[in-house]
């Protein structure tokens, strides 16, 4: 059992959170109706936004970018390289917005805490044995001091969908709870992998669950397993914070990630934002992208705002 005590009005706060209690409420959250919510995210989706709200939309999502290598093969050359290109994505162009964070391995974070010094842009760390979560907790919490130590600003966790899928909902929120500890000033994203979910009801369980165990961000995906940010999916996430903080008064971020490639994928999900949580959301400090190869279509599009041609295909490094 783990005792909560909070200023605010959580649904659980002042009280004993047992298993029991823990269960009774995540399946007391209302249901997901599953057509309603596609049909909703399709509408949306389908939204179009005038050139002017275009070029705006464009940086911002540049600015919300959590620019990511998370390959075997990375190398600290690799980091460096995409360090430089998160600070300064278009060398040509200096208007262009750094992108929100850069994110590695946890044996790489030094080295983007060197390349990154000074330049505002943060440094995210995967770590509880990313993208399977399959390890002992004291591993996983040995894992998370590691990169924190190393200089990361943010963890991004995954959970364990297994003991999840499973009921052992107490067993994901003491995990997310001690990983949140071992973080100390660093934000913890906790990964709920939603593509291994099964259901819209998990993903507001899962959701929920890991906001209460204090969660600073919930993020859909290692972008290792498919589907991953499908508008659904994010949907229902932007709604779980959205009534979060209406419960509570605390904020906490959303960062789809895995699929989203283009500047139209972008733009869907900056006007479910809009329309879901709100324009509060509309900021890096509470929206990110996990991305690798979003930039690159983002800055072409840029481009073609800006001199009515696109640039060839060598002209940006590739992630």
């Amino acid at each position: 059992m783990v005792n909560v005590s909070t200023t605010t009005t959580s649904p659980l706060a002042d009280a004993e959170i047992t298993d029991t209690s823990l269960r009774a409420f995540l399946h007391g959250l209302p249901g997901v109706d599953q057509v309603g919510a596609e049909q909703r995210a399709a509408t949306l989706a389908s939204r179009s936004i005038k050139t002017s709200a275009k070029a705006q939309a464009i940086d911002l999502a540049i600015s919300m970018v959590d620019l990511t290598t998370l390959e075997g093969a990375d190398t600290p050359g690799k980091v460096r390289a995409m360090c430089a290109k998160a600070v300064r994505p278009d060398p040509a162009d200096p208007s262009v917005p750094k992108v929100a964070a850069v994110c590695v391995y946890p044996d790489l974070v030094a080295q983007a805490v060197r390349a990154l010094k000074g330049t505002g842009v943060r440094v995210a760390s995967v770590a509880t044995a990313f993208p399977s979560g399959r390890s002992s907790l004291d591993v996983k919490v040995q894992d998370t001091k590691l990169a924190v130590e190393a200089g990361a600003d943010e963890i991004d966790m995954v959970i364990d969908r297994g003991a999840f899928l499973s009921g052992r909902y107490m067993r994901v929120f003491e995990e997310i709870a001690r990983i949140k500890a071992a973080c100390g000033d660093a934000h913890l994203k906790v990964i709920l992998e939603t593509g291994e979910l099964v259901t819209y009801d998990n993903v507001r369980r899962a959701s929920w669950l890991a906001m209460m165990a204090g969660a600073d961000f919930i993020k859909t995906s290692t972008g290792k397993i498919s589907p991953a940010a499908t508008l659904p999916v994010t949907m229902i996430m932007l709604e779980a914070v959205r009534d979060f903080r209406a419960a509570t008064g605390e904020m906490v971020g959303v960062k789809p990630a895995g699929g989203i490639r283009t500047t139209k994928d972008a733009i869907k999900h900056l006007v479910l934002v809009n329309e879901v949580a709100g324009d509060d959301w509309l900021t890096p400090e509470w929206y990110r992208l996990g991305a690798s190869s979003l930039l690159n279509d983002l800055l072409m599009q840029r481009q073609k705002m800006t001199t009515g041609r696109y640039a060839g295909p060598d002209h940006f490094t590739l992630d």
